[in-house]
């Protein structure tokens, strides 16, 4: 398998689960980019293009939610995120069952550009007290993450990047929803990523090993409800953590694992690689390196919050 971006592997789960009847795909003008125009072609009757009209659309998904269908609403992330008005009664006060699909995450989305970069979307679906958030690593996590929603009652937040990943499953991978997938064991510190940051994490344990530092790495690929057990219980063993993740740290995982570690009486030093500004142009590989969420980036971290 070759590096597969999460938004291509959701337009081929959702076409392949198309074939239920239930489905629905909206999306607002974004069926390429979104990677649903296959699904378009082949179900036209259960797909909605809204337009350039996202609350529309969402409105639309909670109201086919509520009738029993299960629609999956599609835009680029900060666009459903600057909606969250909408989310929060159409969506998440009504518990309607609406799988909403952002896409083009994070500073990874490269020269996309500064205003397309989603870095305050977990945050905002973060405030929402019934709304799963899920952000799959690679491929085969997608496919799974997609088939879990299908059956998943209730309204959730799937979190997809435009760049290609690496695989870190095979096919025998099975998902656990809010349960963190621990890939590395550590007696040092625990790195606790999400996203594209699992890979950039496993790299850099890696690269650290040869140094003498054993680093544990764990993958939340659900980050609402998260799994405060087995991250608490990692940190116990380490009493050291770093958060990494493609968003702004302050609401998102970093956040999310600050408070849990927090709550959980462990004593424990954080550090956390993530967003403090807003993004700018550039190539992923470029951004990641500059702001310090590539594996050299995250190894740097580590070492500084060891020492």
């Amino acid at each position: 398998m070759g590096n597969v971006a999460t938004r291509k592997a959701f337009g081929d789960a959702i076409l392949r689960i198309g074939e239920d009847p239930r489905v629905v795909v909206l999306t607002g003008d974004l069926k390429n980019s979104t990677h649903v125009e296959d699904f378009a072609a082949k179900f036209p009757e259960r797909f909605i293009d809204v337009g350039i009209a996202e609350k529309n659309m969402i409105g639309m998904a909670a109201g086919l939610g509520l009738s029993g269908k299960v629609p999956f609403a599609c835009s680029f992330a900060a666009f459903v995120a600057n909606r969250l008005e909408v989310v929060r009664l159409s969506v998440a006060y009504n518990q309607a069952n609406v799988k909403i699909v952002g896409t083009h995450v994070g500073i990874g989305i490269g020269d996309d550009g500064a205003t397309q970069m989603a870095l305050e979307d977990i945050a905002a679906m973060r405030a929402l007290p019934n709304m799963a958030i899920i952000q799959p690593c690679d491929e085969i996590e997608t496919h799974r993450a997609v088939d879990l929603l299908l059956e998943h009652e209730g309204p959730a937040f799937l979190r997809l990047m435009r760049q290609g990943t690496a695989p870190v499953h095979d096919e025998s991978y099975s998902f656990s929803f809010g349960r963190a997938e621990r890939l590395r064991d550590g007696t040092d510190v625990t790195i606790v990523a999400t996203g594209a940051q699992v890979q950039e994490s496993l790299a850099a344990a890696e690269s650290m090993e040869a140094e003498g530092i054993s680093a544990g790495v764990l993958n939340v690929h659900t980050i609402q409800p998260l799994d405060a057990e087995t991250i608490v219980e990692a940190v116990t063993r380490t009493h050291f953590v770093v958060t990494a993740e493609d968003h702004n740290v302050n609401g998102g995982l970093g956040g999310a694992v600050a408070e849990a570690i927090l709550e959980s009486g462990v004593h424990a030093k954080l550090a956390r690689v993530g967003l403090r500004s807003f993004g700018e142009s550039g190539s992923t590989n470029e951004l990641y390196a500059k702001y310090g969420l590539d594996a050299a980036g995250i190894a740097a971290t580590t070492r500084a919050l060891l020492a």
